[in-house]
């Protein structure tokens, strides 16, 4: 089995990592209602995605 021959040091561990990082959810408006709306996700007030109605909500 292979096994490491010298121990990593801290800073090169931490610069792969580095780009492991959990990034916020991109937002934008619904172009039906103007909430603020994840990206490729249908709007859940009024239930608008790629220009036509998907869900039909209720009041």
């Amino acid at each position: 089995m292979a096994v490491p021959k010298r121990r990593q040091s801290k800073s090169r561990s931490r610069k792969r990592n580095s780009h492991n990082a959990v990034k916020p959810r991109q937002l934008a408006k619904c172009p039906q209602c103007g909430t603020m709306v994840p990206t490729h996700v249908v709007c859940p007030t009024c239930g608008y995605y790629q220009g036509r109605t998907m869900v039909d909500v209720e009041d």
